[in-house]
């Protein structure tokens, strides 16, 4: 065989095995036989041997796996990949309608869909041919698993069509079918090993096996459930999945009645009812149902929040329940004082995993539900993650147990328990001295979302606590090289590791360093609300309780711990020597940004579509100005940035209350930004 007929014989290989691998993995219509297919593969692979010049990535022999990968490398996300708020009831998603009919225009349309119980996957597509793919993550970034993706036979490695966008990326859910589930346990068992607990943890532990040969054995499968790009085909999110189909993604049945566009709150409830009674018959597993908004105008409209869209929500399928014995109630001290209460069960099986303790989550709760050490109690999963207690079968319980009585000093210090006015938790008040709230404060330090320091996790804090070498956080840059390697189990590369993550943790942001120091109440989110308003630690310092309410999203409460805990001269005394360690205790302002106040004190909503700038672009030039954009109009609203196809409720609403509507090329002149 000369090149030519080489070339040739690979390209209709390759064809033909992408054909087959369609029909078969995602259309469930084999024309075929396993072992034909096989005889075609392994001709493709010699072919490939021989001649790898013409090896593609796109080749269906990369199915069969056997690249090794030991670090995944870290990638960020074009498109935030961020996760759902889940409701429970009717009554919740009757609510989840009524806010966003507030912020968005014209009637809604909703999109009805399954939600595989599965592992999130991003998978980017450029000119056709699979580029990436990429993990959850924390939703900014995941982590680069594409050898092991590419040997899923129903994810194609190349388009079919050509009328697909240059550039785009998909989103979708791989997850273990029931039957592969229950051979691969099988397997297991015959070799004398523990079974695997469910499928989806298997799932979630497959995806990042570091050899992808073994990846491609485990028979992983994947849904699409959406698409992000600039170009898409369709303004509407349905059309854009049926499109998807075309193209040779696995996408959900219509006939099956597994995605559905729904117009009312009856028809989303008829989807939930159907699927709650069906969804055991699947041949894998569910846990509930999405329900988003169908036009991408409106979810771009309704934007999002720190954590999850404003346009989608999940609703769960009420969570499966278990019965066993409440053996014991202790009490755990977390890094802020607060005090939980833990149910120390039987063990019992509940959603595919072993629970052996519960949150009963404070005195309250344990009064409410009259729990008792030796009753036999109730658990679920909340959210179907997090064991809780929900009741107490009261005809089981025995004459002689004694209500509960609830701490009154701290378990671990003995301190007396405090309770603020207003508030279900008890605290232990001895921040300074109690061992939990220590190690618990600089394990949230350390973390991966604040300082992201290597080599410090929680046994390495234990013993560097119980020794006394570090007291608080601020310790952790003063700790020296000897100290270190004195510890159990700490060598020269695990020192010099830690050590250089130490170091390294001097280049994080503002944002997250006011995030690590642990005021209770300020989050990810708060912090960065906080950072973005006050811009260094000295007027965070000095701020009036006025100032910190009127900041977005900070109430009385938060406000109020932020002063209390400034308030505090030991952490006066902390946050000195982080600044003389060299932490950023202020914002490192971008030069290259346009920044002014010539918006300051404005109030903006930007709705439609533009030609010189991108909403999110409109959006941000604002913000860099001083202005504040948001998301309804209101009698506190200054300006109406008005683009094509704007929604007609806005625009009412707005000449109603003598809204100032500008345009595009109006705002550009604000703020002397040229329009070309």
């Amino acid at each position: 065989m000369n090149i030519e007929e080489a070339e040739n014989r690979i390209h209709f290989l390759s064809q033909e095995l992408n054909n087959h691998n369609y029909k078969y993995y995602v259309l469930s219509e084999p024309l075929i036989s396993d072992y034909q297919f096989d005889i075609l593969l392994k001709e493709l692979q010699e072919l490939e041997n021989r001649f790898p010049q013409f090896l593609s990535d796109s080749s269906p022999t990369k199915r069969v796996g056997g690249d090794i990968t030991e670090n995944f490398k870290k990638v960020k996300h074009k498109y935030p990949m961020l996760s759902l708020s889940n409701t429970y009831s009717k009554q919740e998603i009757i609510d989840f309608e009524t806010r966003i009919k507030k912020l968005a225009d014209g009637d809604l349309e909703y999109v009805c869909e399954l939600k595989y119980d599965g592992v999130a996957i991003g998978i980017k597509y450029i000119n056709g041919i699979l580029h990436n793919c990429v993990t959850r993550g924390d939703g900014d970034q995941g982590e680069e698993i594409t050898a092991n993706i590419k040997t899923i036979r129903s994810i194609p490695l190349q388009l079919r069509g050509s009328d697909f966008p240059r550039e785009f990326e998909v989103r979708g859910e791989i997850f273990l079918p029931l039957a592969q589930f229950q051979k691969l346990n099988e397997e297991r068992l015959a070799d004398g090993e523990e079974p695997y607990m469910n499928p989806r943890n298997t799932a979630s532990g497959s995806v990042k096996l570091q050899d992808s040969n073994a990846v491609a054995k485990r028979g992983l499968d994947f849904y699409l459930y959406g698409m992000y790009g600039a170009n898409l085909p369709f303004q509407k999110h349905f059309e854009n999945v049926i499109k998807a189909g075309e193209w040779g993604f696995k996408i959900p049945d219509r006939k099956m009645n597994m995605i559905k566009i729904c117009h009312s709150i009856e028809e989303i409830m008829a989807f939930i009812d159907y699927w709650a009674e069906k969804r055991n018959a699947l041949p894998f597993d569910t846990d509930g149902i999405v329900i988003k908004v169908n036009d991408y105008r409106q979810q771009e409209e309704l934007g999002f929040t720190a954590k999850s869209p404003r346009w989608a929500v999940s609703y769960k399928f009420k969570t499966e329940q278990a019965i066993t014995v409440l053996e014991k109630i202790t009490y755990q001290v977390g890094r802020t004082g607060a005090i939980t209460p833990v149910a120390n069960l039987t063990p019992v099986l509940l959603a595919g995993t072993t629970v052996k303790r519960a949150s009963l989550h404070n005195a309250d709760q344990i009064e409410k539900l009259d729990v008792r050490e030796g009753d036999v109690v109730f658990v679920e999963k909340g959210g179907e993650i997090i064991p809780k207690i929900v009741g107490v079968d009261f005809s089981q319980r025995k004459l002689n147990l004694s209500p509960n009585r609830y701490i009154t000093n701290c378990p671990e210090c003995g301190t007396e328990l405090v309770r603020a006015e207003g508030e279900a938790q008890h605290y232990c008040p001895n921040q300074f001295g109690c061992p939990p709230q220590i190690k618990g404060r600089i394990e949230h330090f350390v973390s991966r979302k604040a300082m992201n320091i290597d080599g410090l996790g929680a046994e390495t804090i234990d013993l560097l606590v119980e020794k006394k070498i570090i007291k608080n956080i601020s310790d952790i840059y003063f700790i020296q090289k000897q100290e270190i390697l004195s510890l159990e189990r700490m060598a020269e590369k695990s020192t010099q590791n830690l050590l250089k993550g130490v170091v390294d943790s001097k280049t994080i942001p503002f944002e997250r360093v006011l995030f690590a120091i642990g005021i209770r109440h300020v989050g990810e989110t708060v912090a960065k609300k906080l950072a973005k308003k006050f811009k260094n630690i000295e007027s965070l310092k000095k701020a009036t309780l006025d100032e910190l309410v009127n900041t977005d999203e900070i109430g009385e409460k938060i406000a109020q711990s932020i002063q209390a805990f400034f308030a505090n001269e030991d952490n006066h005394l902390i946050i000195d020597r982080l600044a003389v360690a060299g932490l950023n205790f202020a914002v490192v302002e971008n030069s290259e940004q346009p920044v002014s106040d010539k918006l300051k004190g404005f109030t903006f909503v930007v709705s439609g579509v533009f030609q010189i700038f991108s909403r999110d672009e409109l959006k941000k030039a604002i913000e860099d100005n001083g202005g504040k954009p948001v998301s309804a109009v209101s009698a506190k609203t200054n300006y109406l940035i008005a683009g094509e196809n704007m929604g007609p409720a806005k625009l009412e609403k707005a000449q109603s209350l003598g809204v100032k509507i500008i345009t595009e090329k109006e705002f550009s002149e604000m703020i002397k930004i040229e329009s070309v």
